[in-house]
């Protein structure tokens, strides 16, 4: 198997892990998916579950290639293949969650990128955040104690809304163009970022799904969401990427909450 062909199967089994997780939380509902194709090679294919818990919950696995990098003018041909994924919940006070990891070649090199970021929708808690965070730092510290500090703060510079003057949520990691010359300490790295995903977010699931909540905290979810939106189709690079390289809109969109409030 080629390096290639392993960070695929990794990404596909990775998003076999998360949809079957987050289907645990729902009685009867199901992720429906929806397979596509890139006009310049490869596609991918949508995941998207409505259900009593969750309102909306999107994880797309993608695989394209094409003649020219959309980003970068310089780089020639490329690759890029990733998982991403983005919940809304029902109930306001479980918070909003993406993850996106990604791998991307082009003629010039190669490089992994991605993280995860959660966002209260108006009801932060410090426990929710503590038990984020410190996993996330878990995973890193296993590989250098300085990344964790690295990661977490670009996470608040990337997610940080301007025109609000605040950042999407309570943060989480961020990297991109990770390159260090040892391909397989990055792969690894980049893989236990990705396995510490679902132990960073079930807990506060089970903790907030069934708390009970009153109309006017639904409303104040419903504003909270309308910053969400700002960020995503304003700023988001994913977006941007996925908008410029020919990608299905239905994918890229489906960060989108199904409700949301100005």
């Amino acid at each position: 198997m080629s390096q290639k062909e392993e960070i695929v199967q990794f990404l596909k089994n990775l998003r076999e892990e998360i949809i079957s997780a987050f289907e645990n939380f729902e009685p009867y509902a199901k992720f429906e998916r929806k397979a596509w194709n890139h006009i310049t090679g490869g596609g991918g294919e949508i995941s998207l579950l409505r259900g009593s818990v969750f309102e909306k919950a999107a994880v797309n696995w993608s695989g394209v290639s094409g003649p020219k990098f959309p980003m970068d003018d310089g780089s020639g041909a490329f690759f890029a293949t990733g998982v991403s994924l983005i919940t809304h919940l029902h109930n306001p006070h479980a918070p909003t969650v993406h993850m996106n990891v990604r791998y991307i070649e082009t003629e010039k090199g190669h490089w992994f990128g991605g993280g995860y970021d959660l966002t209260p929708m108006g009801f932060p808690y410090d426990e929710d955040s503590k038990h984020f965070h410190t996993t996330a730092q878990e995973a890193l510290d296993h590989f250098d104690k300085d990344l964790y500090p690295q990661f977490s703060a670009a996470a608040r510079e990337y997610f940080f809304i301007p025109h609000r003057k605040k950042e999407r949520g309570v943060g989480g990691l961020f990297f991109d163009h990770l390159n260090t010359g040892d391909f397989q300490r990055d792969l690894s790295l980049w893989k236990a970022i990705a396995h510490s995903f679902l132990p960073a977010i079930l807990p506060i699931y089970s903790r907030r799904i069934n708390q009970s909540y009153a109309r006017h905290e639904k409303e104040t979810q419903l504003e909270t969401r309308a910053h969400y939106v700002e960020f995503n189709l304003l700023y988001d690079r994913g977006t941007k990427f996925g908008f410029l390289s020919g990608g299905n809109p239905d994918a890229i969109l489906c960060s989108m909450p199904p409700l949301v409030k100005w």
